[in-house]
This record gives C-alpha cells, sequence and structure tokens, in this order.
C-alpha cells in the first residue's frame, strides 16, 4: 500500500504541476506509470528509515508519512530542477525521518517492530557495587 495516492498528490500540489512534472509524452495528462514509480521510490526511501523501528508494511499510514511522502515524490519528480521551496520540504522530511529512526519521534499508535528471531536482548537486574550500595567504592 503507497503511503500516499495520486489524488492526495494532485489535491496538495494542484494537477498542472504533477501533469508538468509527469508528462513526458506531451499528451497534457498526468502520466501515471511516471508517478506511481516517483511514489514508489519515495515509500522505499521511507521505509529504508522505519523498518528498524516499525513492522513493515505499516497498518495504517500516519498522516505525517503521507505527508512527507508527498514532499519526497515532488522532490523525486523535479530530479535535478528542484526550487528552493520544494528542496527544503525534501529537506525536512529527511530529518523527520532521520529522528523517527533514531527512535527521537513516534509515530503515534503504531508498535515499534519486535526484535528479529534469533537476536539477542539482555536484562540486567542493576548494580552490584555503587557509592550507594556500600561496595568497594
Amino acid at each position: 500500500m503507497p503511503y500516499v495516492t495520486q489524488q492526495q498528490l494532485v489535491a496538495r500540489f494542484g494537477e498542472e504541476e504533477l501533469i508538468q512534472l509527469t508528462d513526458r509524452a506531451n499528451v497534457g495528462a498526468i502520466d501515471a506509470a511516471v508517478l506511481n514509480q516517483a511514489i514508489a521510490d519515495a515509500g522505499a526511501e521511507i521505509d529504508g528509515y522505519l523498518a528498524g523501528r516499525y513492522q513493515l508494511p505499516l497498518a495504517q499510514v500516519p498522516s505525517v508519512i503521507a505527508l512527507y511522502c508527498g514532499d519526497i515524490t515532488r522532490y523525486r519528480l523535479y530530479d535535478d530542477a528542484a526550487r528552493d521551496e520544494v528542496r527544503k520540504r525534501y529537506e525536512d522530511a529527511m530529518k523527520f525521518l532521520r529522528l523517527v529512526s533514531e527512535g527521537k519521534v513516534r509515530l503515534g499508535a503504531d508498535e515499534p517492530a519486535a526484535p528479529a528471531a534469533g537476536s539477542v536482548q539482555m536484562e540486567t537486574s542493576g548494580r552490584v557495587f555503587g557509592r550507594d550500595q556500600g561496595g568497594f567504592l
């Protein structure tokens, strides 16, 4: 399931802009194949940041992920000709995704990914020696 749809992108950025970015055959319409590939690429980029923290695919797409997926998709469609505003929105999306991957920002009600099978987890029962415990110190 993609994080953002063509309809959502049209609502945010306008049909005319998406036609300009995707219509390589000059037919005057959004090229769904070009747009869907850009959406898939943006989703894969997002998944790279979420994979360590969340079980993928997400059961429900948080609105902030749809928002940033739209910004990433748009930036990718602009290729090397992205305006400053488009580049800034992309950079903001990357900052947010880095914070999510570091665990500094949570996406909401989604539970973090369960540890992989065969992974090692350690638990401690606390300190044995310390200043307040009368140990050697």
